[in-house]
Order: structure tokens, then sequence, then C-alpha cells
């Protein structure tokens, strides 16, 4: 029986669709009072209306500092605490070597490392003993592909730091862990692919020893798990949801 997260309070970023909302729509139905963030209201609005009543949606942009702190202390005012922060806000783009822009570089790094220290900085002064965070990684981070060096180098940059965090943070009884996607069927995913995205598609479902690849509820379950007591003594870890890809 999945545990249940009634009366946890949880943030989710970057969950206006695919795999932050299925996280957000996941934590909802375990019980816990869910509020997503994301930059684009009329998809936060929508998205918000899949959580039920104790949902609530705050439009800010992880890179932005200010918009960090205004959130906070918004979470601060109404609920005290935070108990999941399930920091998922990031973006890719495909930029092979050579053709690599100091634009795009700046973008990767400033969402997806910057937006992620700080979402979990400021989030910290929030949690008590118990507490979890949960960062969306990405197999990119071992194995990124063409085009794919500075997106698959914030992932890893991520995972480096988390195990500098629990370091930081030892004795706080807050723990940190990341869960790193592979390719999961989502939206997004098909807009970021090339040409022919079927193709594509097919060469990812030939490598995985599943013969396929992800499901949003697959993502959204196993950043429950790691939330959750369940996982109490898991701690610094980087968990693969790649069907076993990243392995062989």
């Amino acid at each position: 029986m999945p545990q249940s997260f009634q009366n946890k309070i949880a943030v989710v970023t970057g969950a206006s669709s695919g795999i932050g909302l299925g996280i957000a729509q996941e934590l909802a139905a375990r019980g816990a009072s869910v509020i997503i963030t994301g930059r684009n209201k009329n998809k936060l609005e929508s998205a918000v209306s899949t959580l039920g009543p104790d949902a609530s949606q705050v439009q800010l942009d992880v890179s932005s500092l200010t918009d960090l702190d205004t959130f906070y202390e918004q979470i601060k005012s109404r609920f005290g605490r935070i108990d999941i922060l399930i920091a998922n806000a990031g973006m890719g783009e495909i930029e092979p070597l050579g053709q690599i822009t100091p634009e795009k570089f700046d973008r990767q790094f400033t969402t997806n490392v910057r937006g992620i220290t700080f979402t979990v900085q400021k989030a910290l002064p929030l949690m008590k003993p118990g507490s979890s965070i949960v960062i969306t990684g990405s197999t990119a981070s071992i194995n990124p592909g063409e085009g794919m060096s500075i997106y698959g180098g914030t992932k890893a940059a991520l995972r480096a730091m988390v195990r500098s965090w629990i370091l930081d943070i030892k004795g706080s009884g807050v723990r940190i862990n990341v869960l790193s996607p592979g390719p999961v069927d989502t939206q997004s995913l098909r807009d970021f692919l090339p040409q022919p995205v079927d193709v594509i598609l097919q060469s990812l479902r030939d490598r995985s020893p599943i013969g396929r690849i992800g499901k949003i509820s697959e993502i959204a379950k196993a950043v429950a798990f790691l939330a959750s007591e369940d996982a109490a003594y898991i701690n610094g870890a980087e968990i693969f949801s790649d069907g076993g890809a990243s392995q062989i």
C-alpha cells in the first residue's frame, strides 16, 4: 500500500505539465497539500485544477532569487513549513560542439543548476527533521548523447552538488536525493527531439532492456518513494528510473 502523505506540505517546481505535473498529481493523490510552480500562468491554472481542493499554484521563475524569496515567504506565512520539496524545474537544448552559444549555455546552467541550488537553499529554513528533498536529474548525467553535453553537464553537476550538500546539512534530519529519469513519453520530449521524431523514439525503445520508454506515472511513483519514510535511509543517492538503459 503506497505511503500516505496526509497532512504533508509538498512543493513541486516546474509542475505546470509533464513529469512535474505527474509528480504533483501522485503526491496529491496520497493526501499531500501540494503547491506547484511554473512560469506560464495559464498552464499553471489548468494544472492545479487536476490536483484537488487542497492544491495551489504560484507563478515564478526559479532562476529569479526575488521570485524565490517572495514564494518562500508566502509558504512560511501560510503553512509554516515544507515537508517535501521536489526541485523539478529545468530545461534542455541540443547544442553540438562547434555550435554551442553562450546564450544557450548560460540559460541551461542558470535554470538547471543555479535555479535548483537556490530553490533548495532557500527552502531549508522551512524544513524540519524528517523532511525530504528530491531533485529531478536525468540519465544524461552519465550518458548525454549527441548534442547534449551542456544539458548532461548541468545534471552531472547536480549529482556532485548533492553529494556535498548532504554533508553540509548533516544532522538536520533532511534528506536530499536525485531521481534521474530516462526518456519519458511526454509532449516536451517530442517537442525537444529533432526530426524524424518517431524514428528517434523507436531507437530509444530499442536501447531499453524493457523495450519501451518511461511513463510519467512511473517517474512520479519513484519520486514519491524517495520522498516517503519508506526511503528514510536513502540519502545523497542518484536513482535511475530508465528501464535499465543506463546500466548497460
